[in-house]
């Protein structure tokens, strides 16, 4: 089995800088463009079904981009976003301007510092691995599958697949609409958005880097082949 895990497009949220977690908001136009863009890129691949978490973001997006297509779609509610608990609907810089900057702290150590009330990412890994066992157990013949989701689902299930601490979590880049390909266990390649035009690749997304800035669109880090 081959996954093709996508994050969602752009919503209005993302584009204020403004935490959504499981608050579920709508694709902004940009991102529907986004999920457009997605779906030819997904013409690449011969998709046998979809995986979509149950926010609306997700949905939206997954609907877009295989319009015509009659890839059936499943909706798991494993694949849901991580809560962001008390920082839910507060922008970037009114929880930077908390004492201490707690953004930062969470930033540099996610596991650690994570915000009030928000899910623990041990728990979300263990409900992303039960999502893809299940996804796994329905696609044996080595099927491409596609899982609509979001960028710290992708990111928790992307650092458990290296091994690495989930202090580790924000170093991996995971921009709207962009696509992360695994062969469990293994991972092939990280955030390639190289189908986005460069007016929709600029990733506006709540974890932005503190410099700010719209980067071009990215090649996929490619991982090397690991011995078994």
């Amino acid at each position: 089995m081959r996954l093709l895990l996508a994050r969602h497009g752009e919503t209005l949220w993302n584009a204020e800088r403004r935490f959504q977690g499981r608050t579920d908001v709508a694709l902004s136009p940009r991102g529907r463009a986004q999920a457009e863009a997605l779906g030819r890129a997904l013409g690449s691949y011969r998709v046998a079904a979809a995986y979509v978490s149950p926010f609306r973001r997700a949905r939206e997006t997954a609907e877009i981009a295989l319009a015509g297509t009659g890839v059936p779609s499943i909706t798991l509610d494993e694949l849901r976003e991580l809560s962001l608990g008390e920082w839910e609907g507060c922008t970037v810089d009114e929880v930077r301007a908390r004492d201490g900057d707690p953004y930062r702290a969470w930033l540099l150590a996610p596991h650690d510092c994570p915000p009030p009330g928000g899910e623990p990412l041990d728990a979300v890994s263990a409900r992303v691995r039960v999502a893809v066992e299940r996804i796994a157990a329905a696609h044996p013949n080595g099927d491409d599958v596609l899982i609509v989701a979001h960028g710290g689902v992708i990111s928790v299930y992307a650092c458990a697949l290296l091994g690495c601490s989930f202090n580790t979590l924000w170093r991996l880049r995971v921009d709207n609409a962009s696509l992360t390909v695994v062969r469990p266990p293994r991972l092939v390649s990280l955030n390639d958005t190289a189908h986005l035009p460069r007016a929709l690749a600029t990733a506006t997304h709540v974890r932005a880097s503190i410099a700010g800035g719209a980067p071009a669109p990215s090649r996929p880090t490619v991982l090397p082949e690991r011995a078994p």
